[in-house]
């Protein structure tokens, strides 16, 4: 019996030595949050340089224009060119979405004439249909490189879809005849315009 104390106070010895020499785990070294939207070099930017919508605008778009030597107002210039390109791309498809709704729902037509009467809208967008659109945001970004938000609001989107549905018409009279019979031009256009993509 004796023998046995001794072996147990040097295992007790022992644990106890063991459990002084653990160590805690580390704590988690919080991460630095990464923004929603950065510029080229992975500084956060403004959300609508990445394309988050901007309240209030129906149809937005960025442009951009790498740096040049012709100054800041040539790149403005052509920043904006670049959005209204792009925004001129979104718009089309807006405006097919809505077309091809509208005469969906009311019963106005074959897929094929459907499909037909897109087109011909698609067709008659051009610089002048978006001549409403106007800058609302713009930015140098660290890099140089000039960003800038052309949009068209809730009104002026509606009015420019009347305008592109109108003049489609005039050129497609044949296209258009079909519909013609059910809703006047005019009809027709506001409930094209009215109509969600």
């Amino acid at each position: 019996m004796k023998l046995i104390k001794p072996a147990l106070i040097v295992l007790t010895v022992g644990l106890t030595a063991c459990e002084n020499n653990v160590k805690p785990a580390p704590t988690p070294v919080p991460l630095a949050p990464v923004a929603d939207c950065v510029f080229p070099n992975q500084q956060p930017a403004p959300g609508w340089t990445c394309h988050e919508p901007v309240p209030g605008l129906e149809v937005q778009a960025v442009g951009t224009s790498e740096v040049s030597k012709a100054g800041i107002a040539f790149m403005n210039n052509r920043a904006k060119a670049d959005a209204l390109a792009n925004l001129a791309e979104q718009f089309k498809v807006k405006v097919s979405k809505m077309v091809k709704n509208y005469i969906g729902t009311t019963g106005m037509g074959t897929d094929e004439t459907v499909d037909a009467a897109a087109s011909s809208t698609i067709k008659t967008i051009s610089s002048q249909t978006l001549s409403m659109a106007k800058i609302y945001k713009s930015r140098v970004g660290p890099e140089g490189r000039r960003y800038v938000l052309v949009g068209l609001d809730e009104p002026k989107t509606r009015a420019a879809v009347e305008q592109a549905v109108k003049t489609s018409m005039k050129n497609e009279k044949a296209l258009w005849q079909e519909f013609k019979a059910q809703k006047s031009h005019d009809e027709m256009a506001a409930g094209i315009a009215a109509m969600e993509d």
